[in-house]
């Protein structure tokens, strides 16, 4: 695959139940310079989720050959058999569009591609005030079984271990805060650029 031309890239991560969906539907929302960056998924479509919108739904065997194609900036077996990860088409296709691309990505996934775009990259983390806050907000949804909602909590505790490897850590104990706060860091990133 040709090298692609490098734009700037946001990059929010957290762990699952942090709320970085929230803020990164807030901020696509306010600034339309932003685009979302859609993931490919090996998981089944939940609800009204679409192809290609939410997520790029492929088999196993589709996103191996991805793999194997180098077709990735990164990827990721987040689950035991349930592949995640960012293609560098999709990137193309947001920076072709003249946009930044916004990726909500998993811890490791993030620590990846921010080592890849290491100066054009802002990668922030959202930090939920406490596991056991985590696990409340988790438990609220009521999409988890115990043992998966154990697997989700254990998982939270190791990632937010990395927290100090990104540009900004953003608490999240309060989402408008929380959105005004990582806003603050879009800006002071992207300056102009971000109401172009």
């Amino acid at each position: 695959m040709t090298a692609i031309a490098h734009g700037k890239i946001i990059i929010i991560t957290a762990p699952s139940g942090a709320g970085k969906t929230s803020i990164t539907r807030y901020l696509l929302q306010k600034y339309p310079k932003l685009s979302f960056s859609v993931s490919a998924a090996t998981r089944q479509p939940r609800g009204i989720e679409q192809n290609g919108v939410d997520y790029y739904f492929m088999s196993v065997e589709q996103f191996q050959h991805h793999i194997h194609e180098e077709d990735f900036i990164e990827w990721e077996m987040v689950y035991e058999g349930k592949y995640y990860g960012t293609l560098k088409s999709e990137l193309e296709r947001i920076w072709q569009m003249g946009k930044v691309p916004m990726l909500d990505i998993d811890v490791k996934g993030a620590i990846h591609v921010q080592q890849q775009f290491p100066d054009n990259s802002l990668s922030l983390f959202i930090e939920p005030p406490s596991v056991a806050e985590l696990r409340k907000r988790l438990e609220s949804r009521g999409t988890e079984t115990e043992e998966s909602l154990q697997t989700r909590v254990n998982k939270a505790s190791y990632e937010i271990s990395f927290k100090h490897s990104f540009d900004r850590v953003i608490l999240n104990d309060e989402l408008e805060k929380a959105c005004r706060e990582t806003e603050a860091a879009l800006i002071e990133f992207l300056g102009e650029g971000l109401k172009a």
